[in-house]
């Protein structure tokens, strides 16, 4: 799947919650929107250095500010972050809100079009 279209989808989870994926939903949006981070970095990466795709994506962040710029780069780390710990179950916190979620997306859109040109 594209970028855009794991977006999409995380969008469809977004914007309407049934029974079906009451419960399992943030989770489920965390990682597709994580997904759709990590695979615009990869298609920014074979464009601009393909060595890059080969790391694990710590070291991809820590390189991206000398290519894409700070405030892109900090936007993915944050983004990166944030989705990686919500993708996780931890007992005794609460699981991020559709609001942060929505930031999430929002981020990773933009992302994309920063990187994309």
């Amino acid at each position: 799947m594209t970028p855009q279209q794991l977006l999409n989808e995380a969008d469809q989870l977004l914007a309407r919650s049934t029974a079906d994926t009451r419960g399992c939903w943030p989770r489920a949006c965390a990682w597709l929107i994580r997904l759709a981070l990590e695979e615009t970095l990869d298609q920014y990466w074979a464009r601009i250095l393909p060595e890059a795709a080969l790391c694990p994506m710590r070291p991809q962040l820590l390189l991206l500010p000398s290519c894409a710029g700070t405030s892109t780069a900090e936007r993915a780390r944050d983004a990166w972050t944030g989705l990686s710990r919500a993708a996780h179950h931890h007992a005794y916190e609460l699981a991020p809100t559709a609001a942060e979620h929505r930031s999430w997306h929002t981020a990773v859109i933009q992302l994309a079009r920063d990187l994309a040109l």
